[in-house]
């Protein structure tokens, strides 16, 4: 195994050490770093001009934001990217090159709109149009996606994934945490093959919210899936699109909610707790799994 991955990092490091452009699979970088703990052999380090190894490979990428496909004329320029792969509803964007947040070093585009005192850890990204309030913390290795808002005091964990969605003030998202990508939804077309439904809506997190880690919310279709205010989320819950959670409810780990499920306020669901789809739950309601 050891020997498996040093051999697929050295082909790596060897076929994109020169490359001028990764279209279509990553964000816009000027440079990244690979640590390759002494996997390059020596031979493999001449013949680079006076550039400087000391056991580090600076890797010179000039791709563009991510969006699901290369260009077509095969230049450098890519497709600007969308905040989904199925809609393509921020292809008219003008992604530019990224530029460093002082306070924490992380990475934004000059279209975002961002409080002097947030803080955007390195290795963080912050897309275009994105709005960050005051005193927002996000944490290395997450991304917020093109228009995202996030309101003041709100902390993102690390390696979070935001898009096609909106966050209140006060928020707690913990690590891994992912909000706004498509639901789950296809039909029969007339040939029998199954053809995905369009995910075009958002989801919205109220105030005073707390998501735990590795938490899926995603967008909606024909409603906008929302959290409601003090509502508090334990680790590993899946929310399916269009689903309305009121105030201060309780959902416990690895509970499922399905999708179009409606929920009023105060619910309490005990852990591995499962939702069908399209149902709805008045208030103060306390559901317990089967044992």
């Amino acid at each position: 195994m050891a020997g498996t991955m040093r051999d697929a990092s050295l082909h790596f490091i060897r076929r994109y050490h020169n490359s001028i452009a990764i279209t279509g699979i990553g964000r816009k970088l000027s440079s990244f770093r690979f640590r390759t703990l002494n996997l390059l052999p020596p031979d493999s380090r001449q013949g680079r001009g006076n550039q400087r190894y000391n056991h580090n490979v600076n890797l010179h990428c000039n791709g563009r934001p991510f969006s699901g496909r290369p260009a077509d004329d095969g230049s450098t320029k890519s497709r600007t990217g969308a905040a989904s792969l199925s809609d393509g509803s921020l292809e008219s964007m003008d992604f530019t090159e990224p530029k460093r947040w002082s306070r924490g070093g992380g990475l934004f585009d000059v279209s975002a709109h961002i409080d002097p005192t947030a803080i955007i850890e390195s290795g963080a990204v912050v897309q275009a149009h994105a709005k960050l309030g005051p005193n927002v913390h996000v944490s290395s290795g997450s991304v917020v996606g093109p228009s995202v808002s996030i309101g003041s005091s709100t902390r993102i964990g690390y390696n979070v994934s935001l898009q096609n969605c909106s966050i209140g003030d006060f928020c707690i998202i913990h690590n891994g945490v992912c909000i706004g990508q498509d639901g789950f939804g296809h039909f029969v077309d007339e040939q029998g093959m199954l053809v995905k439904k369009p995910q075009i809506l958002y989801a919205k997190i109220g105030n005073h919210v707390e998501l735990g880690a590795n938490v899926c919310i995603d967008r909606g279709s024909w409603r906008d899936t929302e959290i409601g205010d003090h509502t508090k989320i334990d680790n590993l819950v899946q929310i399916g699109h269009n689903v309305v959670i009121g105030r201060c409810c309780m959902l416990c780990g690895q509970v499922g909610v399905a999708g179009s499920v409606t929920m009023g306020d105060y619910v309490v669901l005990g852990g591995k707790s499962g939702v069908t789809d399209h149902v709805s739950i008045v208030s103060k309601v306390v559901f317990y799994p089967r044992i």
